[in-house]
C-alpha cells in the first residue's frame, strides 16, 4: 500500500462550475496506481465540489440557477462583512460537498460516461482556489 497527494490551484473568474477532471487525471496516472481510493478536497467555504454531468452545459446552467432561487443574495443575511455574496456562498457550499472520495479500478477512477469533477464557485468574484488530491492503494 502507498499513497501519494497533490494540489491543484485554480483560478476561477467568478461563480459557476469549472471542470478539472483531466488535470485530475492526467496527475493520476502519473502515479500509476491499478486500486486504491482518490480523496479530492476543497480547501475552502464559499466553494465545493461536485461530481456532475459534463456532456450537456444545460446541466451546469439549470444547477447554478437552482442555487441563486434556494440561496440568493439579499440584505436579509446577519453575515456581511465581506460582501453581499459571501453568506450565500457559505449557504451553497453546506448544501454541497467539500471532498469527494472516488475508486481506482484498474489504473481508472471509476466515473460514470457522462461524469466530470468540477469546482463549484459560489463568489461572484475570481478567486485562486485550491483543491487537495490524496490517493491511497496500490
Amino acid at each position: 500500500m502507498r499513497q501519494a497527494t497533490h494540489a491543484l490551484t485554480m483560478q476561477t473568474k467568478g461563480r459557476g462550475l469549472y471542470e478539472f477532471t483531466h488535470e485530475m487525471l492526467r496527475w493520476l496516472a502519473a502515479e500509476k496506481f491499478s486500486t486504491g481510493l482518490l480523496t479530492v478536497y476543497c480547501r475552502h467555504t464559499s466553494a465545493s465540489l461536485l461530481i456532475q454531468e459534463n456532456a450537456d452545459p444545460d446541466v451546469q446552467t439549470d444547477l447554478q440557477n437552482y442555487f441563486e432561487a434556494i440561496a440568493p443574495e439579499s440584505d436579509r443575511y446577519i453575515h456581511s462583512a465581506e460582501g453581499p455574496d459571501d453568506m450565500p456562498a457559505h449557504l451553497r457550499a453546506a448544501l454541497t460537498q467539500t471532498s469527494l472520495s472516488i475508486p481506482i479500478v484498474d489504473g481508472r477512477l471509476v466515473l460514470g460516461t457522462w461524469q466530470g469533477i468540477y469546482l463549484f464557485e459560489h463568489r461572484t468574484r475570481p478567486h485562486d482556489r485550491e483543491i487537495v488530491l490524496h490517493v491511497l492503494g496500490d
